[in-house]
């Protein structure tokens, strides 16, 4: 397997998840992504609701120690049924 990448740990790092503009769609999202980087800041979370207003684009930027850190907050991201996508 091949180690490498671009990154270089640890950096700062935008986590992008889109989902319905549920009321408490955020703090599940939030709260996925401070199990694996500790305490969210509210200035480290951006908030993007699609035109119409049915979605809603979250952005969590973390600072992240490893590629495993980000792996898995990945897996835990897309394995939530509530999430359409995490970049």
């Amino acid at each position: 397997m091949n180690d490498t990448t671009l990154l270089h740990f640890p950096t700062d790092f935008p986590i992008k998840v889109m989902g319905k503009a549920d009321a408490d769609f955020r703090s599940l999202v939030v709260g996925i992504v401070s199990q694996h980087f500790g305490a969210i800041d509210a200035e480290q979370i951006e908030e993007r609701p699609s035109s119409a207003g049915r979605y809603l684009g979250i952005t969590v930027t973390v600072r992240a120690e490893s590629r495993e850190q980000l792996d898995a907050v990945y897996r835990d991201l897309t394995s939530c049924q509530r999430v359409l996508v995490a970049l």
